[in-house]
């Protein structure tokens, strides 16, 4: 059984709050795409709240469910990252990064305040952004000789991926992308033209 080429995800970064006897949880949600991207959020949210106790967070990437981390950096075990991830779950969101930075208010909050606070900013965040559908798209490069430029035109309007460069000189290309789904049935049509070579760029 392959993996789904579709999830849900924000349509683009938004934030959240939550405020009990005291304590502030200040909440970030982004739309990632890699551990990279991923530590450079945490690592800004750390040097610009560098006075907050905890920076807490949880991130899922992929349709899978197999590449996430929840990290409760100093709030007890399970009382911070688990309910922050698990919002990610219940919203049936990925490639997500959910940061929620914590002010002590000088009340103990106990291990289930802790966990409803967690939940309800990560929840905050999410009412407070836009969940969209989107595609996981592979994106290609085709070459070919200037003679066969019909066929492959014919090929691209007729299947309609999305072209994002064109270089129309003795040796052609176009770089395209489509999601996963369809990206064989369109690959099989270019192969049958004379003098294409087909390049794998990246998945998004």
């Amino acid at each position: 059984m392959t993996a789904p080429d579709n999830y849900n995800t924000l349509q683009s970064a938004s934030e959240g709050i939550y405020k009990e006897k005291g304590s502030k949880f200040i909440t970030y949600a982004y739309p990632v795409y890699s551990e990279e991207e991923i530590k450079e959020h945490v690592s800004d949210l750390k040097k610009q709240y560098y006075d907050a106790r905890h920076h807490c967070y949880a991130w899922q990437l992929g349709t899978d469910g197999k590449r996430y981390r929840a990290n409760d950096d100093g709030e007890p075990s399970g009382t911070a990252g688990k309910p922050i991830l698990g919002q990610i779950r219940s919203y049936e969101l990925t490639n997500i990064l959910v940061v929620v930075i914590r002010y002590f208010g000088g009340t103990k909050l106990g291990t289930s305040g802790l966990i409803h606070a967690y939940k309800e900013a990560t929840i905050d965040a999410f009412e407070n952004g836009s969940i969209i559908e989107k595609t996981i798209n592979d994106f290609y490069r085709v070459n070919f000789d200037y003679g066969v430029m019909n066929d492959i035109m014919k090929i691209m309007k007729e299947e309609a991926p999305e072209i994002s460069k064109q270089d129309f000189n003795l040796r052609c290309s176009i770089d395209w992308n489509c999601r996963q789904s369809d990206v064989d049935k369109i690959i099989k049509r270019l192969e049958k033209v004379e003098s294409v070579d087909i390049e794998y760029l990246r998945t998004i």
